[in-house]
């Protein structure tokens, strides 16, 4: 088994699709309007790989304030020099946390989050 895709649900549809594509660089691999939902459907991969589904729906729930509420807690993607993604993504307009050590394998990491306050974090 793998990890096929990660569901997000915005708030902002042009706002999200803005900041997953030009702010994270991910690659759109399909975009579909979905009348009898009233949904846009859009496919999002790193390169080919398709990774994640952002959707838009009329009126969605807020996400629970707390970082700790149940379900989803971040999204997390690797790379290669995390102190190069950091500058990059702030030189952007995006409000990076400090870089961190992972105590149990030294690997840096930092947090950022998405427009509706999804945690994001990037780790080398």
């Amino acid at each position: 088994m793998k990890l096929h895709h990660i569901a997000i649900i915005c708030s902002d549809y042009e706002r999200s699709k803005k900041f997953y594509t030009e702010i994270l660089g991910l690659k759109i691999l399909r975009e579909v309007y979905r009348e009898k939902r009233q949904s846009w459907k859009l496919d999002l991969g790193i390169e080919e790989d398709y990774v994640i589904e952002l959707f838009s729906f009329p009126n969605p729930p807020q996400r629970p304030s707390r970082p700790e509420a149940c379900g989803l807690r971040h999204l997390a993607f690797g790379v290669d020099d995390v102190e190069a993604k950091r500058k990059e993504l702030q030189q952007k307009g995006l409000a990076c946390e400090e870089i961190r050590l992972d105590e149990f394998t030294e690997k840096k990491f930092f947090f950022t989050q998405d427009p509706d306050y999804l945690p994001i974090e990037f780790y080398g």
